[in-house]
């Protein structure tokens, strides 16, 4: 497992690739790039094509993943939707405001999400967004080149910080 707390967390959503990318090969792209975190979002995937997915990212060298909402048993971590009990001590949240924040933090959640940061194509008409100043970016799943962006915002971030 990677020392530290990355900088950087990708969270998948492959409706938002450009045609003709595959997100396996897009993941692999970033890590070449210095992506150290991954969360696999892909709710919709069947159980073995999840699973598949999940097997192929966790062959990468460096790379933490972690499974959003289903547990997969060698993933790093679970991402836990906002209404989710937590289930294990390694577990991180989906949160929607400071409470949720808060409410992470006593249930021992090593990290959070907070979101939507803005209107949302992955969850059209999820909530109002967010004080952006609590929020700084999402664009990766977007980009033309999710390699190139993914080494700008490492740059932009700077170095890791130490849990």
């Amino acid at each position: 497992m990677i020392e530290g707390l990355p900088r950087l967390m990708l969270l998948t959503d492959r409706s938002q690739l450009r045609l003709g990318r595959g997100l396996a090969g897009t993941v692999e792209e970033c890590v070449a790039a210095g992506l150290r975190r991954v969360v696999v979002r892909e709710h919709d995937l069947e159980r073995a094509a999840w699973t598949a997915l999940v097997d192929r990212l966790l062959a990468l060298p460096d790379l933490e993943v972690l499974t959003s909402r289903r547990a997969h048993p060698r993933a790093h971590g679970l991402h836990l939707a906002a209404h989710q009990r937590p289930t294990s001590q390694r577990h991180g949240r989906s949160c929607h405001g400071a409470g949720a924040l808060d409410r992470a933090a006593r249930e021992g959640a090593r990290w959070a999400t907070l979101s939507p940061y803005a209107a949302s194509a992955s969850k059209p008409g999820h909530g109002p967004p967010v004080d952006r100043a609590l929020l700084a970016m999402g664009a990766v799943m977007r980009a033309a080149d999710p390699a190139a962006e993914t080494a700008r915002l490492l740059k932009a971030l700077g170095s890791e910080v130490a849990l």
